[in-house]
This record gives structure tokens, sequence and C-alpha cells, in this order.
């Protein structure tokens, strides 16, 4: 049993509900190591007791468009519709790739017990290089342990202190983390805006000595927007940057084939160099970057997080290999996320959702006077596993109910999810006054 911690001034401001993130965030570095760590402990005690807590849930059964979920106070077991997941097409209990994966245990084992550039460079790694570069219609390939060491493995690889790095101000954190660990520049541009990016290349074309880098995304994680490639691409060529996409969310859901969100609007072979996961549509871990060949080859001998980390085991890759193999025979189950992507939209189109594009993605921005945790408690208890997104995440007026849509959710389960979101909205409990300081935490 956790010992009290005591601390009546935090007490008095958790009861008074005038302490959260915020709070913490903001005193943490005039605060000492012990007291903000034991305040925050407290803060999540307080949300735990609340029943306000929606982190950490524990699901006991294997992942799907219902998942069986663990009561964190009564440990009792409840089946929940989940719209949490980047499982987009159902692959994460799919049979084919449980088979391959035994199989590939059987013959290689668990692990080869170091990176691959010391330890051992196994045949599934090379096969599924070779499948992810063709896919990408790239030259090359080289397989990371994470999609976030594959952001921080470019970076750091060709990163130098005479190089410009031009982002998406919406970028995922991993590549605002590797600049902050490069020599290199970096700036952003406003989001999705083609207009705003050339006159930042137009003004730094002229001053940079080294290269610079463009780095956005195919489909942004928060908002469920595309990226209009169509106009940045020519854009960026006109001034003689590198092109840098990260479509961790397009692959296997955009594109004719699945090969993602620069297939999408037919220009594939004008990027230079494209970045991906397997944890999303392919329900994986690891992540990868491919390009032309002097480029990946350079890669990987000077990426540290290529370096240094442990390969893939085999039943990784096997996995993906086979979730692969199901992306390129079975389209019909990315006809059907549009289907619930189409649905969707239509039946949820009288809330505020951020983005109109077709993706798996819907954000839905809740009102100014919600209180976005006691909405969020009452959406879970009526059977229904979604993501809130709340400030400082994410700015106070734009926080959020993330929606991720699977291929196996049946239009009853849509239904059923916009039946208890229009209960929330209409229930009394979930609204605060508009002045309550409350709203900042």
């Amino acid at each position: 049993m956790e010992a009290p911690i005591k601390n009546t001034t935090v007490e008095k401001k958790i009861n008074s509900g005038k302490l959260g993130l915020k709070g913490f965030l903001n005193k943490r570095n005039s605060q000492s190591f012990l007291t903000w760590v034991n305040d925050f402990l407290l803060f999540i005690r307080n949300l735990k007791r609340n029943k306000e807590h929606s982190y950490f849930r524990l699901i006991t059964s294997a992942p799907g468009s219902k998942v069986i979920v663990m009561s964190q106070d009564n440990h009792e077991e409840h089946e929940m519709l989940l719209f949490a997941s980047n499982n987009y097409l159902g692959l994460a209990n799919n049979n084919h790739i449980k088979n391959k994966v035994k199989e590939a245990i059987d013959k290689y084992g668990t692990g080869l017990g170091g990176p691959p550039i010391l330890n051992g460079y196994t045949q599934l790694m090379k096969e599924l290089e070779q499948r992810i570069a063709r896919l990408k219609r790239q030259e090359d390939c080289l397989i990371f342990s994470a999609g976030y060491n594959a952001n921080l493995g470019f970076v750091s690889a060709l990163g130098k202190s005479n190089d410009l790095f031009i982002y998406d101000e919406l970028s995922h954190a991993s590549l605002y983390d590797a600049l902050k660990l490069s020599n290199a520049k970096g700036i952003s541009f406003k989001h999705n805006d083609a207009g705003d990016l050339e006159k930042k290349l137009a003004k730094y074309s002229t001053t940079i000595k080294g290269t610079i880098f463009v780095c956005f995304e195919g489909i942004y994680s928060m908002d469920g927007d595309i990226s209009p490639l169509s106009q940045m691409i020519p854009i960026i060529k006109k001034y003689g940057a590198l092109s840098v996409l990260d479509d961790a969310h397009g692959l296997g859901i955009l594109g004719i084939d699945g090969s993602g969100t620069a297939e999408h609007f037919k220009i594939s072979k004008e990027i230079d160099i494209s970045m991906g996961t397997f944890s999303k549509s392919l329900a994986g871990t690891g992540g990868f970057l491919a390009g032309r060949k002097e480029i990946i080859n350079y890669i990987r001998y000077f990426a540290r997080p290529y370096m240094f980390s442990a390969a893939l085991p085999p039943m990784s890759l096997a996995a993906i290999l086979a979730g692969l193999d199901i992306i390129e025979k079975s389209p019909q189950l990315r006809e059907q996320l549009y289907e619930n992507i189409k649905y969707a939209h239509k039946i949820l189109s009288p809330f505020n959702i951020v983005s109109k594009d077709v993706t798996p993605i819907i954000a839905i921005l809740v009102p100014k006077w919600m209180d976005i945790r006691k909405a969020n408690s009452i959406i879970h208890k009526r059977g229904i596993f979604l993501n809130a997104i709340e400030y400082p995440a994410v700015p106070k007026n734009k926080q959020r109910f993330r929606i991720s849509l699977m291929a196996q959710h049946s239009k009853t389960d849509l239904n059923k999810l916009a039946k208890v979101l229009t209960d929330v909205w209409a229930n009394p409990k979930v609204k605060i006054e508009i002045n309550d300081k409350s709203m900042e935490l």
C-alpha cells in the first residue's frame, strides 16, 4: 500500500480544483525534485479518486474493434468499443500474421542481441527493407527499432551546423526532439501552408550554406488532415531543398496500393526521404527511412539510434512482412475503412470536427463550457474507449476527443459512438463555469 504524501498546501489546491497539469509544468523549475514529483503523484491520485484518470487503461483481450478493459478501482472487466487505436486495418489479431510470427520464432528464435551493424543482419530484415523500398517507390530502405528513432536517426546522421530544417509547426514530437539534439538550425512554417513554406524557402535559400531539409507529414495525428503535397513538392524543388515525408499514418491507408500519402498524390518518386512506422496500420513496432541508395547507405553508418539500438526481433519483422501481404492482397480492408470514415463523418457532422479530410482520424473539439475529463469519464462508463486530448497538450480552445476508426467497426458501433457523444454533450454534469480557473488545468 502506498504511503500517504503529506503536503497540506497541495491537498487544498487539489480539493479546490485549482491544481492541474499546467500548474506542475509552470512551477517545476522553481521547485525541488521531490516536491514536484510528489505533487504530481497527488494530482494523479486525485484523478483516479474522481474516476477521471483515462490513461494506461488495462486491456485484457486481443486488440480489435472491441476490447476487454479491466476497471482501475474494482478490477472488474468490461467490453468496450475501441476508438483509440491506430490499428486501422485490424491486423493486430490477424491469424495469417500470428501464424507467420510463430514460424519465425521456430526458425530464428527471439533476437540477435544487438544492432544489425555489428550483431547480425537477418534475412527477414533484408526482405522487409526491400519490400518497403518497393512500396514507397524508393531505391533502398533501412529499419529502426521505433518510428521515433527513425526521425532521430536521419537528423543525427544528416544534420550539420550549416544546414537548416524547415518543418510544419504540427510535426511530431520525435522531430522536435531530434532537432534539439542536432547542431542544425530549425524553423517552422504554418501548418499545411504552402505559401508560408515558400516565404521561408525564399528567405533562407540564399543565405544557408548547407542543405535545406523540408519536413512534413502525410496525415497529421492530432487533426486527421492531409498535407497538400502536390502544392508543396514543386516549391521545395524550386529552391533546391530536400523533402522529408513522415507518413506514419498514411502507410497502408492512402494510395491505390496502400503506399501512402505520396502515392495518393501520384508523386512518390519525387519524395527525397520517406519516413514511416510499423505501429499504425501494421499494428507492430519499428520504423523506417526510404530514399536514394546513397542516402540510405550513409544513414546506416552514421545514424546513432540505428547503431546503438538492438535490431527488431524476428517475430516483429515477420509480423510486419505478413501485414504487408494483407495490405497488398486485401484492398477490401481499405475500402471498408473508407466506408466507415464517410459514414462516421455523416453521423458526427453535428459536432465540431476539426478536419473534413477523409482519414481514419476524426478530432472533435470540445465546447469551452465542457469539462473534458468529466465528459471522458462518462464516455468510458458508457463503453466507448477514445482519447481525450486536453490542455496543455493542445491550446485551451482546441481540446478535443480524438477518434480512430478501424475497418472492422460496424455501423452499429458507429451509431453507438454518435449516441453516446450526443448524450454527453447534453449532460449537465460536464458543464463548467466559463470563468472557472480550473479550465486552465
